[in-house]
């Protein structure tokens, strides 16, 4: 079993313009972490609302919080939090109070007495939008149809993790979505537990459906990382699928000209245009897989972190 006599928690939030969460957020984690030892980690990532002004005057002795010189997105936020956090287990979620901080507690025994190295939840009676969701549905089929992993809720943010498998995690770009693949890839054993969830009262959603792009390129690199090595991919990858969708289309029209309506097609540009973008799409899609990898090299090889911590301030010290 993983159990841990008065375990210390790290409680790790990225937050992004959420000025109107923070602070409350704070006594929601502070409320349900009474019986426990625990530093509440806020990352903010870049934001240009009032948020990293309001979390600065939370009275509370446990927080620590980094700012990010820019945005960086959610998963080199996270990343950046992980790497500070100290904690026996590491613990995420969203900063927009959508996540419940009173199931950490059973999520934390869940994972003591089935030493698991990971807890996911599984958002109930979700109150997200129909923008939200279909790319989290999206996403959660394609994970399964793909891998041998069945998670039901690959988008819920509230995790718990021991501190050998959050630290192992090595985020890079977005990949925060899969989050539980890539501790699966990693070998950890996860288990998945029904967690409460609430309607967003402030702010704004910074999810649309433009991010199912993302969650196909995605994809299809941790379909790559598992044969050969990590990396993620979003240079090239938007540009790829795009041409190999165009051209697909094209050469399935062609098809259906040639063999069912029986006309020539050997002298129309359409044929030579739709190879052509079958073509640019594959390249554009294996050219964004290199690049990537070479990212990892010039980070890695440098013992370098993709993100800069302006500072950190825990209490009202700064000690970094």
């Amino acid at each position: 079993m993983n159990q841990i006599a008065n375990p210390f928690l790290s409680i790790v939030i990225p937050v992004y313009n959420e000025e109107d969460n923070v602070q409350l957020l704070s006594q929601k984690v502070a409320e349900a972490l009474v019986d426990y030892q625990y530093e509440l980690i806020l990352v903010d990532d870049g934001s240009t609302d009032e948020t990293r002004i309001r979390a600065k005057q939370i009275k509370d002795d446990n927080l620590v919080f980094i700012e990010l010189k820019r945005n960086y997105g959610q998963s080199l936020a996270l990343a950046a939090g992980i790497d500070q956090a100290i904690g026996d287990y590491i613990i995420t979620l969203d900063g927009d109070l959508q996540n419940d901080p009173l199931d950490i507690p059973m999520m934390i025994n869940k994972l003591e007495e089935g030493d698991f190295d990971v807890v996911t939840g599984i958002r109930q009676k979700r109150k997200d939008n129909f923008v939200r969701t279909i790319p989290s549905k999206i996403a959660n089929f394609m994970v399964r149809k793909a891998t041998k992993m069945d998670i039901k809720d690959n988008g819920c943010a509230l995790k718990v993790f021991t501190k050998e498998t959050a630290k192992d995690l090595n985020l890079y770009g977005e990949m925060h979505r899969f989050i539980n693949l890539l501790a699966y890839l990693n070998g950890a054993r996860i288990a998945q537990v029904p967690v409460r969830h609430h309607a967003r009262q402030f702010g704004q959603s910074k999810y649309g459906l433009g991010r199912t792009f993302k969650v196909i390129n995605d994809l299809t690199l941790i379909i790559f990382m598992r044969k050969y090595m990590q990396r993620p991919i979003h240079l090239f990858g938007n540009a790829g699928l795009i041409s190999l969708s165009l051209g697909g289309l094209i050469m399935a029209w062609l098809f259906i000209v040639k063999f069912f309506l029986g006309e020539d097609i050997g002298t129309r540009p359409l044929l030579i245009v739709g190879v052509v973008l079958l073509l640019a799409g594959v390249q554009l899609i294996t050219m964004g897989i290199v690049v990537d990898l070479l990212m990892k090299t010039y980070y890695e090889s440098q013992d370098m972190r993709p993100y800069r911590i302006r500072k950190i301030t825990k209490g009202e010290k700064v000690v970094a």
